[in-house]
């Protein structure tokens, strides 16, 4: 009895992301619980282009929200509101490597590169918690500075109005983003929606400054830009900790148990062993092993896999491939069938 295993062939699915066509659209609605590559490929080509979608809309939102400020900048003269508008500006382009991670990740599997680009999603969550944290560290050395020279705002109305602009959109943009990255399974567009956030407190910031200004309390400014820095650490704390553990591979425990459940309940499965999960951008890929009968043959067993793999995808949310590895069932006095492997598992 050999051990089998069983993938899905991405050359096809480099294919069928660079020709859609009619007929392909046509036999999808024929055929809507099939799960070869063509089939798959869709929801995590529709996926990426949410995530495009919604980095295209956030972007919107937030030049319509820096050109209000700046119109009001050049009314008032402001320079703290300069400074807000410039931040949430220069901000705006972590979208940037974002959006190009997104493109990079729809791109077939090559020879060198056989997972695909996925991963690049990765790398651009890890600029987006970069750039947090050089949002804190503005934030302190800005509030700092103030504490040590403080400064009435001037035309306060103007920077109250403008400040209260950046603030509701960027928690608008924050939302959306957040929103649309944990439907879709992309850590990388979550960081970046927390990233929006930090701008909204730094919006935020300029707004109780003016407002404690207005109230005659020159150390409101800085006061509140410490608070602010403070509010700024804990976003950037989640942003790392959703970025940092897509990158070593975390994956809910929950949906392992999920996984695990269904493949049990494939008739002919009468164990399941290890079980991975891992994402691969904003995809999630399986590999497992399950246990068959040792006298099935090896049609019966692909069979069984096949059948695994089938109710893996109805199970977990945006899997895209699984490689399952049927081990026959130990008979009494047998030995290990991967007795050979052993010395090169150690260690």
């Amino acid at each position: 009895m050999h051990a089998h295993s069983h993938s899905h062939d991405h050359r096809h699915e480099g294919r069928a992301a660079r020709t859609p066509g009619l007929r392909h659209r046509l036999a999808h609605l024929l055929t809507p619980h099939s799960h070869d590559t063509a089939d798959k490929l869709d929801p995590a080509m529709e996926a990426s282009a949410r995530g495009m979608r919604a980095l295209w809309v956030s972007l919107a939102v937030l030049g319509v929200t820096a050109l209000t400020q700046a119109a009001v900048v050049a009314v008032s003269g402001s320079v703290a509101l300069l400074g807000d508008s410039v931040h949430n500006a220069a901000d705006a382009l972590t979208a940037v490597p974002l959006g190009i991670a997104f493109v990079l990740g729809r791109r077939a599997a090559t020879r060198r590169f056989t997972y695909g680009y996925g991963r690049a999603e990765d790398l651009a969550g890890l600029v987006i918690v970069l750039t947090i944290a050089a949002s804190a560290a503005f934030a302190a050395w800005a509030a700092v500075g103030r504490l040590l020279d403080p400064r009435p705002v001037a035309h306060l109305p103007a920077v109250a109005a403008a400040a209260l602009a950046g603030f509701v959109g960027n928690e608008w943009v924050a939302r959306y983003r957040i929103r649309v990255g944990r439907e879709i399974g992309s850590a990388a567009l979550v960081a970046d929606g927390l990233h929006a956030r930090t701008d909204g407190f730094t919006s935020l910031a300029v707004l109780l400054g003016a407002g404690g200004s207005a109230l005659g309390m020159h150390l409101a400014d800085p006061v509140v830009g410490l608070a602010i820095t403070a509010a700024i650490a804990l976003v950037l704390r989640d942003a790392a900790r959703e970025v940092f553990r897509r990158m070593l591979d975390a994956v809910d425990p929950a949906l392992v148990d999920r996984a695990e459940r269904a493949v049990r309940a494939v008739p002919g499965v009468r164990e399941v062993g290890e079980l991975r999960l891992r994402w691969i951008g904003h995809r999630l890929r399986a590999e497992l092993t399950v246990v068959v009968d040792g006298e099935a043959t090896l049609r019966q067993a692909h069979a069984i896999a096949v059948e695994a793999e089938h109710a893996l995808l109805h199970a977990v949310p945006r899997l895209t491939a699984a490689l399952v590895h049927a081990d026959p069932a130990p008979a009494p006095g047998e030995t290990d069938p991967h007795l050979a492997l052993a010395h090169h598992l150690t260690g």
